[in-house]
């Protein structure tokens, strides 16, 4: 199957639809984008609508099942079309993220931390509940033994500083 984003004047994702690879299929085997184009538009009885083909194997610049990825990101409603990257983005989830150009996802300024779990004195592994906090530009967390116990991530040091919000 064949899945089309309708784009709205922003190049914003607003629907998703899935279409019969026989339609977009051409006499010699070959896949048209725009043979699913004008058989949405057709259905919809819309000759104007913006449809950009887009791959559902495809996350983060790679194809799941190991084929060529396909504009970067499976698109979702919300997500952006980017004509310059011939890309589907994600939406920004902050302010402070930026846009990684090989994945064409926004990442946080400080990276992901590398300690997502611990095992307590008694052998009992527990992990981390981590979260972004905006304000302050870092990796929050509250391990799952207790909520009481809240931590930020030392980014240059690798690990995880006790903190009392």
């Amino acid at each position: 199957m064949a899945h089309f984003a309708k784009l709205n004047s922003n190049s914003e994702v607003v629907e998703v639809h899935v279409v019969n690879n026989d339609v977009i299929t051409d006499a010699n085997g070959q896949e048209q984008e725009q043979l699913g184009i004008d058989f949405l538009n057709n259905l919809h009885k819309t000759p104007n609508d913006i449809w950009k083909q887009t791959s559902y194997n495809t996350i983060e610049g790679e194809h799941l099942l190991g084929g060529t990825p396909f504009r970067k990101n499976y698109a979702g409603i919300g997500h952006t079309y980017d004509s310059e990257r011939d890309a589907f983005i994600p939406p920004q989830p902050y302010n402070s993220w930026i846009i990684d150009e090989a994945k064409c996802i926004y990442v946080a300024p400080v990276a992901y931390p590398t300690i997502q779990e611990y095992t307590d004195e008694n052998g009992d592994e527990y992990r981390y509940l981590i979260d972004w906090e905006e304000d302050n530009l870092r990796w929050i967390a509250t391990d799952t033994s207790s909520d009481d116990n809240h931590y930020y991530w030392d980014a240059s040091g690798l690990s995880w500083t006790s903190y009392t919000p």
